[in-house]
């Protein structure tokens, strides 16, 4: 959800906020392609985080993050890029590196996890140097316009665990809460939710994604307290545990990292 800012900002359900300080920038820098197929109604989010371990050579840091913006060029992926975390919103888990792609749907995310080249990129450079990884997958409620991020989008996403016995009514009251959000804070320009069909999101159901233009505009939105407050009020005592991260989408010229 997207008022789970941070730090003394009292965001929505973020008690505390941590900064990563990303590695080194590569000498020579990855220039990334996108892929967009056109006139597609569904559009399916996966968002998957990494924590780097803290002794790891940043030489392979930013090879695993090279790997990952190559597979842009697979078939199925209509977005896809790769870098470091600008935050964490929550106490929960310091991740420092996350991915965020798009497909149009369930099997050509299948497609894209069982590519050799996807395969290859997960085992040789991001799962040695990775002590934690979450993954989270959802069909967007509404196809959001444009698919591709641009360079320098600000982008917070939100995962909720709900309370054992919550009901469909509090879920839809909690999707109701979310699709109010674009509404009631300048500067969102695009956001989807949806419940989690990936095995990998350690119990969490709910998720959203918001885009902003900028850093500036998200800081801008979080800076409204009384708003934040209000959001959170409304569906804190369904909730059971909050992970928000923030992260820019890299730029077109520049390193992931």
């Amino acid at each position: 959800m997207f008022g789970l800012a941070l730090k003394s900002r009292s965001l929505l359900f973020s008690p505390l906020c941590q900064t990563f300080s990303p590695p080194k920038r590569l000498k020579k820098p990855q220039s990334f392609r996108f892929s967009v197929k056109a006139n597609m109604s569904k559009t399916i989010e996966h968002v998957v985080l990494f924590k780097v371990k803290s002794e790891t050579d940043p030489s392979k840091v930013d090879t695993m993050i090279n790997n990952l913006n190559g597979l842009v060029t697979l078939d199925p992926v209509r977005h896809l890029a790769c870098g470091p975390v600008l935050r964490n919103g929550s106490s929960l888990f310091t991740f420092t590196h996350m991915l965020h792609s798009r497909y149009s749907s369930k099997e050509d995310l299948d497609t894209y996890s069982q590519h050799p080249d996807h395969m290859g990129a997960v085992k040789e450079s991001v799962l040695p140097i990775c002590e934690d990884i979450m993954a989270v997958d959802w069909e967007a409620d509404q196809t959001p316009d444009p698919i591709v991020l641009p360079p320098g989008s600000a982008v917070r996403v939100s995962f909720l665990k709900l309370k054992e016995g919550v009901g469909e009514d509090a879920k839809n009251e909690i999707y109701g809460v979310i699709k109010g959000i674009k509404e009631s804070f300048g500067g969102i320009q695009q956001i989807t939710s949806g419940e989690n069909f990936s095995a990998r999101a350690k119990g969490f159901s709910i998720a959203s994604i918001a885009v902003f233009k900028s850093v500036k505009e998200m800081e801008e939105a979080d800076s409204n307290e009384e708003l934040v407050n209000l959001q959170k009020q409304k569906v804190k005592d369904y909730l059971d545990g909050v992970v928000v991260v923030d992260y820019v989408v890299p730029s077109l010229s520049s390193s992931s990292l």
